[in-house]
C-alpha cells in the first residue's frame, strides 16, 4: 500500500484528478501509460512507464510491487482495464480520471522522448 492510501485509508482502487496525480508521482508513485506506441511517442507525461494494455499481462515484472502504481491512457478506459489487472494481481492502483487528456488540460507537462514539447494524441 503506497503512503497516499494508506494516510487517507483508500486501500486502492478508484480513480484520481490530474493535480492529484502529480503530487503522487512526485511522492514516489509509478506513473504507468498504457496508451500505443504512437500515443507515447507524440507525447507523454515526464518520469512515466510505457507498457501498452496489450503487452502488460506479460511485462507485470517491470513494475514495483513496493510502489503505488497510477495508470492512465488517453481517456481512461484502458487504464481502468489495467487497473483492474494490477489490482488482481496484488498492486496498490489507482487510475488518472480522464486520462493524459485530463493531464494536459490541468497544465502539466507533456513531453516527447527526447525531452521536447509533446501532445496527447
Amino acid at each position: 500500500m503506497g503512503l497516499f492510501s494508506f494516510l487517507t485509508g483508500n486501500s486502492g482502487g478508484g480513480r484520481r484528478k490530474a493535480a492529484e496525480v502529480h503530487e503522487l508521482v512526485e511522492s514516489g508513485a509509478v506513473l504507468l501509460d498504457v496508451r500505443e506506441n504512437h500515443e507515447w511517442k507524440a507525447g507523454h507525461a515526464p518520469r512515466a512507464i510505457h507498457i501498452p494494455l496489450g503487452q502488460l499481462p506479460n511485462k507485470l515484472g517491470k513494475l514495483p510491487k513496493d510502489r503505488q502504481i497510477v495508470t492512465t491512457c488517453k481517456v481512461g478506459g484502458r487504464s481502468a482495464r489495467a487497473a483492474a489487472m494490477l489490482r488482481q494481481q496484488g498492486y496498490d492502483v489507482v487510475d488518472l480520471s480522464g486520462g493524459m487528456l485530463a493531464w494536459q488540460r490541468a497544465g502539466l507537462p507533456v513531453v516527447t522522448d527526447g525531452g521536447g514539447k509533446g501532445r496527447v494524441a
